[in-house]
């Protein structure tokens, strides 16, 4: 895939149309933010962001400028509102008690409506040492149009095997979270409304992956970043990723995949920023319903 990372820079520098109803989406995974000092909640791996590296990072959240961000890694409603200030966004997070928290951020003129936490994530169970993260599950509304959104941060270590067989525990993992998107998509084709799946999945999805086929037998889904590599710190495969689904597979406006990156290039502020570069698509409600 990493021979896509040219063409995706050149992808996503071009301008995308505007629409009178465009809702910008995010996700980024911000990367163990949090002021805990080391030791405390933290693994040996992890460290806790300086005050410039949460300010700079307040800065590109400026620039990315979205309605709604899905975030993950982050300590809490307090740390996420150091980056989405709250004259501007409102922030929605899990009820996990992790330090790695999944949220989303969404601009203020938006109506949210907060479904329970997606908890069956969690399959380890909450007496486990070091739980797995909950899905957050809300619907935004404006002027009358109503948008589900799921923002997910899934086991990590399975970035590309089966899942199932012999292959790492991650995977088996993996395989249990994917039945319970399963469920929760269904749930929604059902419903017939418009649906998002977004987040960290720590997993590569190309043409025929187990894990993306998975997904659509549950609802038919499209994957903004199917065809491209990600331009972040150099070039990578995407393992951020935003699904539409139901009548939001005809609200994508074409060419709107944007992927901000840091002007900081060194191995040392991939470090202090986050090893993750915020991906964002923009929709138009008004485009027309795809056929099922």
């Amino acid at each position: 895939m990493r021979w896509c990372v040219a063409w995706a820079m050149l992808l996503l520098c071009l301008p995308a149309v505007a629409h009178a109803y465009d809702i910008k989406l995010a996700t980024w995974n911000l990367e163990w933010l949090t002021l805990r000092p080391d030791g405390d909640g933290l693994p040996d791996d992890a460290h806790p962001k300086r005050l410039v590296d949460i300010a700079t990072l307040a800065g590109y959240a400026r620039r990315l400028n979205a309605d709604a961000i899905g975030i993950q890694e982050v300590d809490g409603r307090a740390m996420a509102a150091r980056i989405f200030p709250p004259d501007r966004y409102d922030i929605e997070m899990t009820h996990d008690h992790v330090v790695q928290r999944v949220g989303l951020a969404i601009r203020r003129d938006y109506q949210v409506t907060r479904h329970p936490d997606l908890t069956a994530l969690d399959t380890y169970g909450a007496q486990a040492k070091y739980p797995l993260r909950s899905g957050l599950d809300v619907t935004l509304t404006r002027d009358g149009k109503s948008l589900r959104i799921l923002v997910v941060h899934l086991k990590t270590g399975c970035w590309d095997r089966p899942l199932r067989g012999r292959g790492p525990r991650a995977c088996h993992v993996l395989g249990q979270q994917l039945g319970v998107l399963q469920d929760w998509l269904a749930a929604r084709r059902t419903e017939g409304v418009p649906f998002v799946l977004m987040g960290d999945f720590n997993r590569n999805m190309p043409v025929g992956d187990v894990f993306l086929a998975g997904i659509d037998q549950a609802a038919p889904m499209a994957l903004v970043t199917a065809g491209y590599a990600s331009p972040c710190w150099g070039g990578e495969a995407f393992i951020d990723h935003i699904l539409l689904g139901g009548a939001t597979r005809a609200w994508l406006v074409p060419n709107s995949l944007r992927v901000m990156v840091y002007r900081q290039t060194t191995p040392a502020m991939k470090e202090r920023l986050s090893d993750h570069c915020p991906i964002s698509v923009r929709l138009d409600p008004e485009r027309s319903i795809p056929p099922s």
